[in-house]
């Protein structure tokens, strides 16, 4: 196996210089991801379905908004080629101001296309390609800023150091509900709903302008400054990194091992918290994004702890010792805040089961209208929330706890959900209940930190530094982008598929199963405890 190079030279920064390269980086990644999350955030209320897709289902509308979120991500691998070989040919410093300029103007132009009611077709085409502009643009950056200060980095610093990039990432979830809620709190509630959700959007404009003045001022990464000296930058570093001995296993493993079983940990800790508690346990909206947010915000020190604690134990033990505990406790954490989010909602699905029974209950959410009557039934249940089991009968037939459902008209079964405890009104939990989401939401970021932390300083370890932008961009992207960007479509999916609220819980637990095997079989630490690949 090729010997790696270390992420530093013999010319090491001063220290107000790594200073400045881990604020702006850091800096650079909240505002970057809060252009790219912001569209997920808002997608969780609904409202980026009522705008820019035709539909009259809500759960068609909220799978095609969430296609939409996947689309974006979707692109990032070819974003990763186009730009990780500009950085690995040009420079690090300028590739990410060009990508972080891309996905500012993207996202403010999300805030400016008319609505579907307006122009038609062309609304969620326009945002679609505004969502792929996005998309390329995210290619890049993250193992831009990755790269660049790895490269800054002293010996045994490294993690530490580069740790504060994934808590950035965390970070512009954090901040895309915090300006949603600002937002909110000084739009009137139909301003809101017209035209008020799109500002969230265009503020995105004041960040680009911020980061990109803290950008400009960086100075290039030591590392290509000494590649470039000595001559050493390759022609093609895209096609480099596919022919370089052992590279395709490094790029294996930091794909299925690393992006992939991290990505669905942390997309599950954010976006689909936030979308259980909103949709599926019905709780109040704002409260939701507050808990979310909250949560994400204490669980911010898990990332930059871990980090940091891997330049002590290594990178590999924090990453397999996450997956292993996500396995045990992806679904107890859920458990947990299904029973304090809403007690009686929760309650009334294990006292009074609802079971369609029938021929034929084949449901399809993207069906305008079902085939079958035991179809119609599930789709009128899945658009409630309500979870369901299924049955083979001769005849359909719907049963609420012990007791049959003869007129199944919806004016009917809704009374007979709210004779059977099924209360599905907006609530606002209780002090207590609240304490016990933070607390579940704290334990999943914590899952989030521990494989996240070190990632970052583990990818720059394992690539040489002639490839190592491209290298490390293209299996990230292909990893976090393919299985984690489809994470919320697939997981709301499985979900109204199977009328088990948590059922979606299944995908991110198989990835990372398959995560924990990789690592355990092929990522290895050296004797500095730094990353390698068996």
């Amino acid at each position: 196996m090729a010997t790696i190079a270390p992420t530093h030279d013999s010319q090491k920064p001063a220290p107000s210089d790594v200073r400045l390269v881990i604020s702006a980086s850091a800096l650079g990644t909240v505002f970057e991801w809060y252009d790219f999350f912001i569209y997920g955030t808002l997608a969780a209320s609904g409202v980026i379905g009522r705008t820019f897709f035709p539909a009259g289902n809500e759960m068609v509308q909220a799978l095609l908004a969430w296609a939409g979120f996947a689309v974006g991500f979707g692109f990032r691998p070819l974003g990763a080629v186009v730009f990780g070989y500009l950085g690995d040919r040009l420079g690090r410093k300028y590739t990410f101001l060009v990508t972080i300029a891309l996905m500012g103007v993207a996202t403010a132009g999300v805030g400016l296309v008319p609505s579907y009611e307006a122009i038609g077709m062309a609304a969620p085409i326009i945002v679609i390609l505004l969502r792929i502009a996005q998309g390329l643009a995210l290619g890049g950056e993250y193992g831009g800023a990755a790269v660049y200060v790895a490269e800054h980095s002293p010996p045994g610093k490294s993690g530490f150091y580069t740790s504060f990039i994934q808590a950035g990432v965390a970070g512009g979830f954090v901040l895309s509900l915090a300006v949603v809620l600002g937002f909110k709190a000084i739009i009137p509630a139909d301003a809101w709903g017209a035209w008020g959700w799109r500002t969230p959007f265009l503020f995105s404009i004041v960040l680009l302008v911020i980061s990109l003045w803290m950008r400009v001022k960086l100075s290039e990464s030591p590392v290509f400054k000494q590649m470039r000296a000595a001559g050493e930058t390759v022609a093609n570093p895209v096609k480099r990194s596919f022919t370089y001995p052992g590279n395709l296993k490094r790029m294996f493993v930091a794909m299925i091992g690393i992006a992939a079983g991290l990505t669905v940990i942390w997309y599950t800790s954010m976006f689909s918290v936030l979308s259980f508690l909103q949709t599926t346990m019905q709780v109040e909206e704002t409260t939701a994004q507050l808990l979310s947010g909250a949560g994400a915000l204490m669980g911010l020190f898990w990332f930059v702890y871990f980090g940091r604690l891997s330049d002590r134990i290594g990178r590999k033990k924090p990453i397999v010792i996450g997956y292993a505990l996500t396995l045990v406790l992806l679904f107890p954490i859920f458990w947990l805040i299904a029973a304090a989010a809403n007690p009686g909602l929760a309650r009334a699905g294990e006292v009074s089961p609802v079971v369609v029974a029938g021929p034929d209950c084949t449901y399809s959410p993207f069906a305008a209208k079902q085939k079958t009557e035991c179809g119609q039934l599930l789709d009128v249940l899945s658009k409630k929330g309500v979870p369901y089991t299924t049955a083979q009968a001769p005849e359909t037939s719907l049963t609420i706890g012990a007791q049959p459902i003869a007129d199944r008209s919806p004016e009917a079964i809704d009374r007979a959900l709210t004779a059977a405890g099924y209360d599905l009104t907006k609530v606002v939990p209780g002090a207590g209940n609240v304490a016990l989401i933070l607390l579940a939401i704290l334990a999943i970021t914590g899952l989030s930190g521990i494989t996240y932390g070190p990632v970052a300083a583990a990818l720059a370890e394992m690539f040489p530094p002639e490839i190592r932008y491209s290298s490390l961009s293209i299996p990230y992207h292909l990893g976090t982008g393919y299985f984690g960007g489809f994470l919320p479509f697939i997981s709301q999916y499985i979900v109204a598929r199977t009328g088990n609220p948590f059922a979606g819980l299944w995908y991110t637990w198989g990835i990372t199963l398959v995560a924990l095997i990789v690592c355990v079989i092929w990522l290895r630490d050296d004797a500095d405890g730094r990353a390698t690949v068996a």
